[in-house]
């Protein structure tokens, strides 16, 4: 891999660090091992040890990996700090992408994509999946590997399973860890990444890593550490196995008519081209749409709301969602491989008056909806599918854009004011 300037390579740092939520956010849990108070066990980490040791060898892992890994472990209190104080994810889309897709992010991604070029053209080759597109998870993951994570994965995992809010997701992943330690594809004392426990230059989870990792450098041993090749393999396998669609793209920037239903504007929905431009719907930057694409099923994305810029995506861009469920997230990749081929500049304006709600205003959201009659399918802080509906459904009702998007003056309206 090429060796970045001290300065830009402090700068990906930093802005991968500040990526490295969307991937991990919370899911409350409570132990059934957790009486009472959480993060308190009920026994103490050695008893609790000995049991899940039984439940690994079950699954397979062998006694001698699983001492061998598991040997001094204790819990990281560190771990137990970041899953019980985790952020408010509530940073607004165009001050994520601002960061994402940083001057100095695409420039070492330019220079990424020249030294790499053969390694690259074999990728395209085997999963037909563009390099941009690669190169583009690699920078927004690890600073293109500059920023791994340098926690003990075994150790980390360990600790949210004893007594972590998620100890379902701790223990499936330990497992997954010891699958891999087994296989021979690294050392335990090696195994490093975040504090939830993804690992490497592009970040895969356990579990993800034994489904899609892949020896892409031919040395008989999957490395997403180190080999530069096998990581941006993994991901380009993970990609097409998640329906990359090869020759199509992900989308495009769009104008909407005045008046438009913008009920429309919902990732469930899918319509042929064609049937969004006789809607009106019409590229931002001008022209028309390549005849090529107008039999393709499309959704319409806004990510901001009615307000801001609209995006009409296909299934290659659902397909950066399943690799990492932000939709931030997903564009900004988008974006970015964009940006490596001169284009990318998001032509409309961002709802820069517009604050994101926090995670207790979410919750109130949700709560005076349901208590209005609109159904959210639950209080968790989580805009979703069954939250989204709801405030439309409330919009509707109140001849408001029907865009399904939470804003502070939504939530004035459902208080009263």
């Amino acid at each position: 891999m090429m060796r970045l300037g001290a300065g830009l390579s402090v700068a990906l740092v930093m802005a991968a660090c500040a990526d490295a939520g969307a991937r991990e956010t919370p899911v409350p849990m409570v132990s059934p091992g957790n009486a009472g108070k959480m993060g308190v066990p009920s026994v103490p980490f050695k008893t609790w040890l000995a049991g899940f040791r039984g439940e690994a060898l079950k699954a397979g892992i062998k006694p001698s990996v699983f001492d061998h890994a598991l040997k001094g472990v204790e819990p990281d209190p560190d771990v137990v700090e970041a899953d019980q104080n985790q952020p408010e994810f509530s940073k607004a889309v165009w001050e994520y992408l601002d960061s994402a897709l940083s001057d100095k992010r695409v420039v070492a991604g330019k220079q990424l994509l020249a030294d790499n070029k053969v390694l690259l053209d074999r990728l395209e080759k085997t999963y037909g999946v563009p390099r941009e597109t690669a190169v583009a998870i690699w920078g927004l993951e690890s600073g293109y590997g500059q920023f791994q994570g340098t926690m003990n994965v075994v150790r980390s995992l360990a600790t949210l399973a004893y007594e972590g809010r998620r100890p379902d997701f701790g223990k499936t992943q330990l497992i997954a860890a010891l699958k891999i330690i087994q296989a021979g594809d690294i050392a335990p004392e090696a195994m490093l990444g975040s504090w939830a426990g993804a690992m490497g230059q592009t970040q895969f989870i356990p579990t993800t890593y034994n489904l899609h990792a892949v020896d892409f450098d031919g040395d008989h041993r999957r490395d997403i550490w180190t080999s530069t090749a096998d990581a941006l393999g993994s991901t380009a396998h993970y990609l097409a196995q998640s329906g990359w669609k090869t020759g199509e793209v992900w989308g495009h920037e769009v104008l909407l008519p005045k008046d438009f239903n913008y009920a429309l504007a919902d990732m469930a929905v899918k319509k042929p081209l064609s049937s969004w431009i006789a809607l009106g719907v019409h590229p931002a930057a001008g022209g028309t749409f390549p005849a090529r694409e107008t039999g393709r099923d499309m959704s319409l994305f806004l990510p901001a709301g009615h307000r801001g810029p609209a995006f009409i995506v296909s299934d290659n861009f659902r397909a950066v969602l399943a690799y990492n469920a932000s939709t931030s997230y997903a564009l900004a990749v988008c974006l970015l491989a964009d940006r490596f081929q001169g284009r990318g500049e998001v032509l409309g304006d961002w709802p820069t008056d517009e604050r994101p709600l926090a995670r207790a205003e979410r919750q109130e959201l949700q709560s005076l909806l349901s208590a209005a009659g609109f159904d959210t399918g639950g209080v968790d802080g989580i805009i979703g599918y069954n939250t989204r509906k709801a405030i439309r459904a409330y919009q509707v009702k109140h001849k408001l854009p029907a865009d399904g998007y939470p804003t502070a003056a939504l939530l004035g309206g459902l208080r009263g004011k």
